[in-house]
């Protein structure tokens, strides 16, 4: 779990520095607040599903940090096609997030195999 650990606490990293840019530089709060919440939260399910009570608490975690992902894609999606995000910023943001999202489905499909 160390990459997936890492790689979302980058992930929160950049999603905070966005909206840092997207608070002073462009002027959004209400979408820069959403991208901030779901993006950071990603990597904070991960960290609280290392200490679950039990398997189906980890599996129940680690749901949530997936639907957070694929809530932080929808929100890089509306930044980039509203042009508040360049291009360049965008698909690096993206894939990593969808990066995130492969991750995730993978250990809770193998942590779903471990409790059948």
């Amino acid at each position: 779990m160390g990459v997936l650990k890492d790689k979302s606490y980058e992930f929160a990293l950049e999603t905070v520095r966005l909206s840092q840019y997207l608070v002073s530089d462009k002027k959004e709060f209400v979408l820069s607040k959403q991208l901030l919440r779901s993006g950071t939260a990603i990597g904070a399910l991960i960290r609280e599903a290392e200490f679950a009570q039990s398997k189906k608490d980890f599996i129940h975690k680690m749901s949530i940090s997936l639907k957070e992902a694929n809530e932080t894609l929808y929100w890089l999606d509306i930044l980039k096609d509203t042009k508040y995000m360049e291009e360049k910023r965008y698909k690096l943001l993206y894939t990593t997030c969808k990066e995130l999202v492969a991750m995730l489905v993978s250990t809770i499909k193998t942590a779903k195999k471990s409790i059948s």
